[in-house]
């Protein structure tokens, strides 16, 4: 949620979470000549602002996105250099019949780019996700943290 209003068409971002990455589209909220719909284009981009939450567990950064409809093949999970978490995907409209009279078209689509920059606790070799129920589950394992070793000192005298 934001906390700011947006000022670039509904851009939703956290100022205070350093690690987010939202990516702007500067066509956002444009209409798109290459598409022949009558379709506005918020409702098409609606599945744009894909939402996904990320929690840090003793073990492991756990991102969790609910992606109902999608397969496996229709999402992507990659990492880039500088550690950066990309997760991204698309779902396509469905196909228009010539005698298909539509009264509500409220389901979502097109597609969606989410990236996060991870702390240097995360191991990027070791990412994992998995799809199921319409929800995507990476989970990245953290680097261990060496304790420091206390070394008792005998006091003399």
């Amino acid at each position: 949620m934001s906390l700011i209003p947006s000022l670039f068409g509904g851009r939703k971002t956290n100022v205070f979470d350093p690690f987010s990455l939202d990516v702007w589209d500067p066509f956002d909220g444009f209409p798109n000549s290459a598409l022949s719909s009558n379709v506005p284009a918020s409702e098409t981009s609606a599945f744009a602002n894909a939402r996904i939450d990320w929690k840090e567990t003793p073990e492991a950064h756990v991102f969790k996105a609910d992606l109902p409809g999608l397969k496996k093949e229709e999402v992507k999970v990659e990492v880039e250099e500088g550690r950066i978490l990309q997760i991204s995907g698309e779902r396509s409209r469905e196909q228009e019949e010539k005698n298909d009279k539509w009264h509500r078209l409220e389901r979502s689509s097109g597609k969606f780019l989410r990236r996060f920059r991870l702390p240097e606790n995360a191991k990027m070799d070791e990412v994992k996700a998995g799809l199921e129920n319409g929800v995507l589950t990476v989970t990245i394992p953290k680097v261990e943290e060496k304790k420091p070793e206390v070394k008792p000192i005998e006091i003399s005298g």
